[in-house]
């Protein structure tokens, strides 16, 4: 078992060593062609660098702790049109540096994968956002080319949500129009407010169901079992490779620290459940997670790496 963190990773004082830049559109439609050109390749650079300096830092640490989701703010701005034009000017300067960071990752077994962001709804009623959803995540796609992926099946993990009017046949039809790479890398994940693990485990023939045990009991007010049949239908749609599920827990504060809580007696709304915690404080659950033995877990919690760090030292205890 492999765990995971999100984006960014943190040393013991909670500080960044090597942090992710991102800007803004407005900032950058509101600069000259040559001051955007600067900015965006400036940051790409360092985003590459640290990427490479965050690979190097996990490689150092067990095989269990290699796995981190890159943030989709690598190259910042990437699909705004404007932007768009002007990467094709030093794009094939990058490729070393995404190809050494690849090779880096593969040779030291850190795996790896990007999240799009909530506005990626491939499955949407509104033809406009279908449409940037699919250059969404072909510019991820083109990330994850460019280190080397998308060769295999689920050599690299580009996961979404499901979510939009559409559903599954909407979902399906945008998957047909993405590039055999981006097929190859995407998976879907099941939410706690649209799709359920039901509704995505329609889409397991055309690609692998992330399973989110805390989106599933918000949703459901269940905690599944490794034992549900379900699982079984979610582990057979990797085809043979690890599956991926997501852990997280509700604030500190709106759930007991000790055993399962039930949303019945909680008194909490569902859209406040939904947050995610600083620390994995409850082990009932952390115990729960962790007995999903044939899955690598990406731990979504603020405190990243060093939440991911105690759950994993709970689980060197047991």
């Amino acid at each position: 078992m492999k765990l995971g963190f999100a984006c960014k990773y943190f040393d013991s004082n909670f500080k960044q060593p090597f942090p992710f830049r991102a800007t803004t559109r407005t900032r950058f439609l509101g600069l000259e062609k040559e001051e955007r050109l600067k900015l965006i390749e400036e940051i790409a650079r360092a985003n590459l660098h640290n990427l490479f300096l965050n690979l190097t830092a996990l490689a150092e640490q067990p095989k269990a702790l290699r796995m981190m989701r890159i943030g989709s703010d690598l190259l910042p701005l990437y699909t705004v049109p404007e932007a768009t034009l002007l990467y094709q000017a030093f794009l094939p300067d990058l490729t070393p540096l995404f190809e050494q960071c690849g090779e880096f990752a593969r040779r030291n077994d850190i795996r790896l994968s990007f999240h799009p962001g909530q506005y990626t709804v491939l499955a949407s009623d509104n033809p406009q956002v279908v449409d940037r959803a699919i250059d969404d995540v072909e510019y991820h796609a083109l990330c994850a080319r460019l280190m080397g992926y998308g060769k295999t099946f689920q050599d690299f993990k580009i996961n979404i949500h499901m979510n939009g009017k559409r559903g599954f046949d909407g979902f399906k039809e945008s998957f047909d129009k993405l590039s055999p790479e981006a097929q190859r890398m995407l998976t879907v994940e099941n939410d706690e407010i649209s799709c359920s693990l039901d509704d995505v485990l329609q889409a397991r023939e055309l690609c692998p169901i992330v399973l989110d045990i805390h989106h599933h009991w918000v949703k459901e007010n269940e905690f599944i079992r490794h034992d549900d049949p379900r699982i079984a239908l979610v582990k057979a749609s990797w085809r043979g490779v690890r599956p991926v599920m997501h852990y997280s827990i509700s604030v500190e504060g709106l759930i007991p620290e000790h055993g399962y809580p039930d949303q019945e007696t909680l008194g909490v709304s569902k859209s406040k459940l939904r947050a995610h915690s600083d620390f994995y404080f409850n082990d009932t659950l952390n115990d729960w997670a962790l007995s999903f033995t044939d899955f690598d877990i990406m731990c979504e919690v603020k405190m990243k790496n060093l939440a991911r760090d105690k759950l994993y030292a709970h689980l060197l205890a047991k």
